[in-house]
């Protein structure tokens, strides 16, 4: 089997034997408390993530493309209440919950994104429609649950994604709002507010990344944005570039973290522009952007990266992120904290 990978900027055969099939996905990154941590809620975290990097890596290794790799790993996160995508989904300012995904394949760089859907159970399934069945890349709201509707996709009621654990996060955020300067809702004290409120409430997403066995890579992100947001906001996440990008000819990123800081630094993209035009490790791009310029302004958060002969980068710049992997030949290794 012959698969393509670049060098120097040309296509060149690579022999399959030279790389290995590999998967990493992410649950978010963040101001994750080890100390809150108790034994009990760490192992349900090991647990689904062992079974998301498991899901993902029995459909490599029976010959499954990458991107049915990814797409049944986050499907796994999401249904999860455990983590800020699909079912564990954090709440509206206005108390309800608005999701977004993306979804790219590393082959041909075709992409699908949906945003602020309110009614789509798995976003992420959706965002693979919108990039195969549709002429575009992104579908928003409204519009993006009419096209779901069109492909057979049913929609559902938005208290799906409601959960006990969410909402008191919501309660809490917007005490704090209020704590910080007085009691308006305007626009403009709550935008001054929200950007002094702990960066827990900021972040929270799920991902993939992943090698098949035929030297193709894809990458995945879901989520339910941050608590409180307002006014249809729209992180990182369904952003090609920013929060998600593949390509065979560098890598595949999924960015998990504050998605503003992450949009203006065109994160996802930064770090596979390194690896294919500066001949950098995934490992070592990763850091520099992470790490970087985005860091110095105030971004936090992490990325898992994978290039298409099967290296990882799990780089975060949190004090922990929520990660697995596993190499063709071995067993899952999952972590949380540093």
């Amino acid at each position: 089997m012959m698969v393509m990978t670049a060098i120097a900027g040309f296509i060149t055969p690579l022999q399959a034997s030279e790389h290995k099939f590999v998967i990493a996905i992410h649950g978010g990154a963040g101001a994750i408390a080890k100390a809150k941590m108790t034994p009990e809620k760490e192992a349900k975290y090991n647990a689904k993530l062992t079974e998301a990097t498991n899901a993902g890596y029995e459909i490599l290794a029976a010959g499954g493309s990458s991107l049915d790799a990814i797409n049944r790993a986050v499907n796994i996160l999401e249904n999860s209440p455990l983590f800020n995508a699909g079912k564990g989904a954090v709440y509206t300012y206005d108390g309800a919950h608005e999701l977004d995904a993306s979804i790219m394949d590393g082959r041909d760089k075709q992409a699908g994104a949906v945003s602020g859907v309110k009614h789509i159970q798995n976003p992420i399934n959706l965002a693979r429609l919108v990039m195969t069945d549709s002429v575009h890349v992104m579908l928003s709201g409204e519009g993006a649950e009419e096209f779901a509707l069109e492909q057979g996709m049913p929609l559902i009621n938005n208290s799906h994604f409601d959960t006990d654990n969410r909402y008191k996060s919501l309660l809490r955020a917007k005490k704090k709002l209020k704590a910080i300067k007085g009691k308006s809702d305007s626009n403009k004290d709550y935008q001054a507010n929200y950007r002094q409120l702990d960066s827990q409430y900021k972040m929270g997403t799920v991902g993939a990344v992943a090698v098949d066995k035929a030297g193709n890579i894809a990458a995945a992100t879901s989520t339910g944005g941050m608590t409180a947001k307002r006014y249809g906001r729209i992180g990182d996440s369904p952003v090609i570039g920013a929060g998600t990008w593949a390509d065979n000819n560098s890598c595949a990123v999924s960015a998990t973290g504050h998605g503003e800081y992450f949009i203006r630094y065109n994160v996802a993209s930064d770090i596979c522009a390194r690896v294919q035009y500066q001949g950098k490790s995934v490992e070592e791009a990763s850091k520099e952007v992470i790490f970087g310029p985005m860091f110095k302004a105030g971004g936090t958060g992490g990325v898992i990266v994978v290039d298409p002969k099967g290296n990882i980068a799990l780089t975060f710049n949190t004090k922990g992120m929520y990660r697995g992997s596993r190499i063709e030949g071995e067993t899952a290794k999952v972590a949380i904290f540093k």
